[in-house]
């Protein structure tokens, strides 16, 4: 068994031999709705989706050791040993110094996106008869609650039905979903794949093995509990005939049912930021994207000459936003956005957001794995750019928690004007919660988010519990680290449409 408590390859093929029919055909009787055979047996093609990055470029797999650079972590640990050894109290200050640095620059970085609007203009759209042929992708594990709204919202998708095809990629033994899907789906608009259980059970091996069933030149990537803009297609494939360094474009996300409750208001506001904010000025200046994971339509000529997905990253999006820039891709972004079902629960929310911050420390290690040719390849601003985003993540989510201790027991103890340190570190805590308050509310009013300035002023308890969910994402990374931790969808009270919404920018 592997870590992700699946047969290994060799087991899978060997123990089970030929695909037995429900891995050919689902039980639920997909083939009557258009499921299409393979060229090749389903086992070698669901080995192939779970292993063929490892096996050609290992050192862009989530499955090899997580080590940095050897150079990167030789060179300045011996220089801190060093320091440390020979100068406590001056090593202690350049450390600090260093980390309020690196703070510093990334709050003015997020202040500077908030406050300068690049959102990107609609490129001049393209006439039906020169739209190019595009493959949706959708990974589905236990969604049978979401099927019927889904299909509705992807059948409201505006682009011409000969040019659009629709795969769900469904694992053969997921019985609900595959019967759901079965009932929904109109055999002309939709076919299902049924995955045979080899390697992870993640979305992007399912995504993988669904690519080698796309026709389109283009790939296009939704989640089970997506409402996208009608336009959004369309949106995409001028974007990426007007500039042809383009490998992918990201559409902006938001929740559907934002205002649920304080917690998914707070996600609402964390997305106005990454989406309206973050990530347009990160494509203004031909920075990589930390992909959404949803939304993101890709040309398929880039998405294979780079490897695809990882399917032992728990966030492949984010992974292979950095991977694409290193082989010379950029991203972009669009105008019309898609609509999703935020956690209503803690529960729900620290699960998810462990996955993710697991995923973004992974995603990280992998990338520094090889610093110098990411800096090559895409610029030293690629460099930035993965600093600013996973190790912002990860670094923030680790300090939240022990820098309001720290805070507290510095000032009880009266050291907060102690020279060097202490007194800088209090005055950059607070700062750092009022730069981030004002970015979120300069995004919200960016995106026309209803603002409730109570949930501004409680950001940092939602901050905080970032620290959390950090503390059992790694406990994940040795013992589980390809666990993907499943979000269940259909729960909140909110119904998904598919809406006229979020047009696209004049």
């Amino acid at each position: 068994m592997d870590e992700a408590g699946q047969p290994g390859t060799a087991s899978a093929l060997t123990g089970m031999g030929k695909a037995p029919p429900a891995f050919l055909v689902d039980p639920a009787g997909a083939a009557k709705l258009g499921y299409r055979p393979p060229p090749l047996d389903p086992l070698d093609l669901a080995d192939s989706a779970a292993h063929a990055l490892f096996q050609t470029r290992p050192q862009h797999s989530a499955r090899s050791a997580l080590k940095p650079s050897p150079a990167l972590v030789a060179g300045p640990g011996l220089f801190c040993l060093g320091v440390g050894l020979a100068a406590p109290t001056l090593f202690q200050s350049l450390i600090l110094a260093l980390l309020l640095a690196g703070v510093t620059a990334a709050l003015v970085w997020r202040i500077v996106a908030a406050l300068w609007d690049v959102r990107p203009a609609p490129a001049p759209p393209l006439a039906d008869a020169r739209l190019p042929p595009i493959s949706v992708l959708v990974a589905l594990h236990d969604e049978a609650r979401v099927i019927p709204d889904l299909v509705t919202c992807l059948e409201a998708l505006d682009y011409p039905a000969e040019q659009l095809q629709i795969l769900f990629a469904i694992e053969a033994d997921d019985h609900s979903t595959l019967v759901a899907a079965r009932a929904a789906v109109h055999p002309d608009r939709i076919d299902i794949l049924a995955i045979p259980p080899i390697g992870p059970r993640t979305k992007p091996k399912a995504l993988n093995y669904a690519l080698k069933f796309a026709t389109g030149s283009l790939i296009a990537v939704y989640d089970a509990e997506d409402a996208p803009h009608p336009s959004q297609l369309k949106a995409a494939a001028a974007r990426l005939a007007a500039d042809g360094r383009l490998g992918c474009v990201q559409a902006p996300l938001s929740w559907y049912n934002g205002p649920d409750n304080w917690l998914t208001r707070q996600f609402q506001l964390e997305y106005a930021v990454q989406f309206a904010a973050v990530l347009p000025l990160l494509a203004r200046f031909n920075m990589p994207l930390p992909l959404g994971g949803t939304s993101n339509v890709f040309r398929r000529d880039a998405l294979v000459a780079c490897g695809a997905w990882d399917p032992f990253n728990v966030t492949e999006d984010a992974d292979l936003g950095f991977r694409m820039a290193r082989y010379g891709w950029r991203a972009g972004m669009i105008g019309p956005g898609t609509q999703e079902e935020a956690p209503i629960t803690l529960t729900a929310w620290q699960a998810q957001r462990s996955r993710w911050l697991k995923g973004h420390l992974v995603s990280w290690l992998v990338q520094m794995r090889d610093p110098a040719g990411l800096a090559r390849t895409a610029g030293p601003g690629a460099l930035a750019s993965l600093q600013l985003t996973l190790g912002w993540n990860v670094i923030s989510a680790l300090l939240h928690g022990p820098s309001l201790v720290w805070a507290l027991a510095t000032t009880l103890a009266g050291l907060a004007g102690a020279p060097g340190g202490p007194g800088l570190g209090l005055a950059v805590l607070p700062a750092g919660y009022l730069t981030g308050m004002l970015s979120a509310a300069l995004a919200a009013r960016r995106t026309g988010t209803q603002l409730r300035w109570l949930d501004i002023l409680t950001m940092p308890a939602y901050w905080a519990m970032q620290t959390v969910a950090i503390a059992r994402a790694l406990r994940e990374l040795g013992a589980r680290r390809y666990w993907w931790s499943k979000t269940s969808h259909g729960v909140s009270a909110t119904r998904r449409e598919a809406p006229e919404w979020n047009s696209p920018p004049p």
